[in-house]
């Protein structure tokens, strides 16, 4: 099964990172994926198939994104 993950996506791990966040934004693709933890920033690499075996859900970039626009 193809996962479609790019590079700014956010995305929620079934377990819970020591912090208390359970959101992570990934930074690096290949044979392992980096994330950097949302809450706290730490960043771990994980192999592929451990990555998608602890995934919960993916959390497209633009759906996070806000943007702040200035009312004239």
């Amino acid at each position: 099964m193809e996962h479609e993950l790019a590079i700014g996506d956010r995305v929620e791990m079934r377990k819970k990172h020591p912090c208390g966040s359970h959101e992570w934004i990934v930074y690096r693709l290949g044979a392992d994926i980096g994330m950097r933890c949302a809450g706290c920033d730490r960043r771990v690499m994980l192999p592929r198939q451990t990555f998608f075996k602890r995934l919960k859900r993916i959390i497209a970039a633009d759906e996070t994104s806000t943007t702040n626009e200035i009312a004239e």
